[in-house]
């Protein structure tokens, strides 16, 4: 199974980030047209907290036990807003919309998942966590790296507040149409 943990946006957030991924995906057409990304479904846009990747039914078993219980992270509003790209210099990979007021919590909350992943020999990854939407998985960045980094900085992308009362473990099913994402288990913040 190709699992993940994730903060899933409240409707109207996850709504104006798509239409925010949409604006830019035209704009960035218009003015970079060596340009290649995949850009996400509005449906699949999420923070991701924490990724596994390929783990098997066994290891997916232990990983439910070791998540079931609550998280000792009150739970938080987050704002979304903001768009950017990794790296932060250089040809762009990835296209995402940040996050602002509320980030201090989401860095706790992914704080808590070390500790609670720890005994399970999961670590995080070596670079500091950065909450974010992923937007697009760029393929071919093409020649206009700073027309791309420009129609991001010029993108408010105010999406709005989202309630964080939970984080979703995910698994990520990969088909021809792209990744269909199905939640397996919803841990409270308390």
């Amino acid at each position: 199974m190709r699992l993940f943990v994730g903060l899933e946006l409240d409707e109207p957030v996850r709504v104006a980030a798509a239409a925010a991924a949409a604006r830019l995906e035209s704009r960035i057409a218009g003015l970079a047209g060596d340009f290649k990304a995949r850009w996400i479904p509005g449906s699949n846009l999420h923070i991701t907290v924490w990724f596994f990747g390929e783990v098997s039914d066994e290891a997916a078993a232990i990983l439910i036990e070791q998540l079931r219980a609550p998280l000792r992270v009150p739970a938080f509003e987050l704002a979304v807003r903001g768009c950017g790209a990794f790296p932060r210099s250089g040809a762009p990979r990835v296209l995402w919309i940040g996050t602002a007021e509320g980030t201090p919590s989401m860095v706790a909350a992914h704080a808590a998942l070390i500790d609670r992943l720890a005994p399970l020999n999961h670590m995080p990854e070596a670079r500091a966590y950065a909450p974010h939407v992923t937007m697009a998985r760029v393929k071919e960045p093409g020649r206009r790296g700073p027309a791309v980094r420009q129609a991001l900085a010029d993108e408010p992308a105010d999406c709005g507040r989202t309630i964080a009362g939970a984080l979703t473990l995910f698994r990520s099913r990969l088909s021809p149409h792209g990744a269909v994402y199905e939640p397996l288990l919803r841990v409270p913040l308390a």
